[in-house]
């Protein structure tokens, strides 16, 4: 394919896969804003809350690595199929439950279904689109994740004012389902394979993980995406609950305050993506912009964020949308970095382990930001946290991912003479 296009039959992929993505974040998010209605309903505490906004990541995070095995051995196609069906599944049947219990095990089983949809599209983008095209493939995308907390904030806290939590979820979710028809008529259709070389063979996609985590590149990308996630994950979680109970927002200036911070967000993520790709054709150095991308970013989002913390009630949504802008730039290029990195066998392996370290954020951020917030009750501590693992994800995709650049798995073949480290 030409370096500088996308091809035609994939345009359309692309565009499901960031409905998909965009429904994805609605469904991960969509009981943050339920959270204050749910606390009081089910008479639990802010530390139990935090506990239960992060029983998604639970499942999610554990079964990475094994749902980029399962996208690299089967028909990618399929594997998002199923893992979509699941999880919107799962939102419908949140609004059905009223025992907390009942609603922690349908979260666990809403992560397990969202586990195969990153590593399926790096599967897909890796294959069909080349470097030099990745940054506005994966901008698209990824601007579902930026966009679809901020429609779920929009019309959730709209929705639920008036009409109920219950009614949102079932019908999200049951809604969902369209997708499904449009994705089996348009999803790529992989070639039959020959039998699969040795698995001895890490150039063919068989990545172990003894050999991954012997990569400092791989070091340098699961700490960079821990840090991205927990700032997403800190906004998902628990952005709704600041605005309404910390800064006495109503639902109805909190779901527009909150989307627009998504919005603004996703135009970064879009804009970062097309205008690496279009400096890179120009001749720019790819590791430097891709780097530029990743590391200032997540600085500029640590500065707004640590300004926050200090800003007062007046000043902080301000400071809050920002700091949510900004990430957008990281946004476009967390992914790019392992397609380029892994190479097209290897890929959905690769960013299963990842997206594993990454989603390690899941569990903590909630839950962490829950107890420091019912220790101190207020913001500040959990806001200064959050700043600091920025900062350690800045440092993380500069300086310890030395450069983005394809890793050569035939030279750590066993018995090949061993190559400089990535």
């Amino acid at each position: 394919m030409p370096s500088g296009s996308i091809p035609r039959r994939l345009v359309l992929v692309l565009g499901l896969l960031f409905a998909a993505n965009f429904l994805n974040y609605i469904d991960r998010g969509n009981l943050s804003i339920a959270a204050p209605i749910l606390q009081q309903e089910l008479g639990i505490s802010p530390q139990k809350l935090g506990l239960l906004l992060s029983a998604f990541f639970w499942t999610y995070a554990l079964l990475q690595p094994v749902a980029g095995w399962v996208v690299d051995r089967f028909d990618v196609a399929y594997v998002l199929a199923a893992g979509f069906l699941t999880w919107s599944a799962a939102t419908a049947a949140t609004g059905m439950v009223h025992a907390y219990a009942t609603l922690f095990a349908v979260r666990l089983a809403l992560g397990i279904g969202e586990s195969v949809a990153y590593p399926s599209y790096a599967r897909i983008i890796a294959r069909g689109v080349s470097e030099s095209r990745r940054g506005i493939a994966n901008a698209v995308v990824g601007a579902g994740i930026l966009l679809g907390p901020g429609f779920g904030i929009f019309a959730g806290g709209n929705l639920i004012s008036k009409f109920g939590w219950r009614p949102f979820f079932v019908v999200l979710g049951l809604g969902s389902m369209v997708w499904l028809p449009m994705w089996l008529a348009a999803m790529p259709r992989e070639p039959r394979q020959p039998a699969p070389p040795a698995p001895t063979s890490p150039a063919a996609g068989a990545i172990t993980l003894r050999q991954f985590l012997s990569l400092r590149a791989a070091w340098g990308a699961c700490g960079g995406h821990f840090a991205h996630n927990y700032f997403s994950y800190f906004m998902i979680t628990w952005l709704p609950y600041y605005l309404e109970r910390e800064c006495g927002f109503s639902p109805y200036r909190m779901a527009r305050v909150g989307a627009l911070a998504y919005l603004l967000a996703a135009v970064a993520c879009t804009s970062a993506g097309w205008l690496a790709d279009r400096w890179i054709e120009d001749g720019g150095d790819s590791n430097f912009i891709r780097k530029f991308c990743l590391g200032g970013g997540l600085a500029a989002s640590a500065m707004f964020l640590f300004g926050a913390a200090f800003a007062g009630r007046a000043a902080s949504p301000a400071m809050l949308v920002l700091a949510t802008a900004v990430f957008g730039v990281t946004s476009s290029h967390v992914f790019v970095a392992a397609q380029t990195l892994a190479g097209p066998q290897a890929a959905g392996r690769w960013t299963g382990m990842q997206n594993f370290a990454g989603n390690l954020a899941g569990p903590v951020a909630p839950a962490l930001t829950g107890f420091l917030f019912q220790r101190t009750g207020n913001f500040t501590a959990a806001f200064a946290v959050t700043s600091a693992i920025l900062l350690f994800g800045t440092f993380c995709w500069c300086v310890v991912l030395k450069r983005i650049e394809p890793v050569d798995w035939e030279a750590r073949r066993p018995g090949a003479l061993a190559s400089r480290d990535n």
